[in-house]
């Protein structure tokens, strides 16, 4: 059980990133803390093995909260908890359908590796690599897919979209509401969070988590890790625009967060479904 959901997921080491000589990729991560996700993806890289098996066995949702039982002790996760420990923005699209069509028809030109707009489904082979690496993200993080999937589908477009061009996006309910899918019973949503929960059930007074271990390196995304990705799928076909600088051959840009402000866009409420 835990490796399937250590599989499922990945750790970001801010602090590490931002050593990558890169613009572009400084640039991504910088949008994931703008955007108020370092707490959720940069949360402490430590698990306990037999607390998320013991949790995943006995969960489900009630009255809205993520209940469980471990050690007999029971555990209920409301939005707000999980909101709260990730420091989540609350406010914010519900509804990616509501992202501003100028900046998805933008956002696709960003993101392409060629002289033609992304398509709506499109492989990441076709993606610039930093964006290439936050569909990777996205999937195993955000959505947490399970197995290996070479398409971008629609909605994780629009998530990214959202995130390059700072749109204000209600992390707490889209994460949470992917929480819920993972407990409910007959879900097709893969089990994930490893790390996030484990930050959550040890905030539980009188709760014993029993052994803990350090997130596998592989796992974690920092300078070493993601120069490695950029090499590897340059080698395999996913290569930046031929006149782009390689990695640690272009000069870091800081405080990108400052030059496209947050777009605030009013939305319906409703959850998100990812498409496959």
């Amino acid at each position: 059980m835990a490796s399937s959901l250590i599989s499922s997921s990945h750790h970001i080491d801010f602090d590490s990133v931002f050593g990558i000589d890169d613009a572009g990729m400084i640039q991504m991560f910088e949008s994931l803390i703008a955007m108020g996700l370092k707490e959720f993806l940069g949360c402490p890289a430590m698990f306990s093995e037999a607390a998320l098996t013991e949790f995943f066995a006995n969960s489900s949702v009630r009255d809205g909260m993520v209940v469980s039982t471990i050690k007999g002790k029971a555990v209920e996760i409301s939005e707000e908890v999980f909101a709260t420990t990730f420091e989540l923005p609350t406010e914010g699209l519900t509804d990616l359908s509501e992202v501003p069509k100028n900046l998805f028809f933008d956002a696709r030109s960003l993101f392409s590796v060629s002289q033609e707009q992304v398509s709506i489904s499109c492989f990441k082979k076709e993606m610039k690599i930093q964006y290439h690496l936050l569909r990777n993200i996205l999937a195993k993080t955000i959505y947490v897919k399970a197995g290996y999937f070479d398409a971008v589908t629609r909605n994780r477009i629009l998530l990214m979209t959202a995130i390059t061009f700072y749109v204000k996006v209600n992390w707490s309910r889209l994460l949470f509401d992917v929480l819920k899918d993972m407990v409910t019973p007959g879900s097709r949503q893969a089990k994930g969070y490893a790390i996030q929960i484990c930050a959550l059930l040890k905030n539980i007074p009188g709760l014993d988590l029993g052994e803990s271990r350090a997130f596998p390196l592989p796992r974690v995304l920092n300078e070493k890790t993601v120069h490695r990705y950029v090499t590897i799928n340059e080698k395999f076909g996913a290569k930046e625009v031929t006149d782009a600088p390689r990695v640690k051959k272009t000069p870091a840009k800081k405080a990108v967060s400052q030059k496209r402000p947050a777009v605030d866009v009013a939305c319906p409420s409703g959850k998100e479904k990812e498409n496959h």
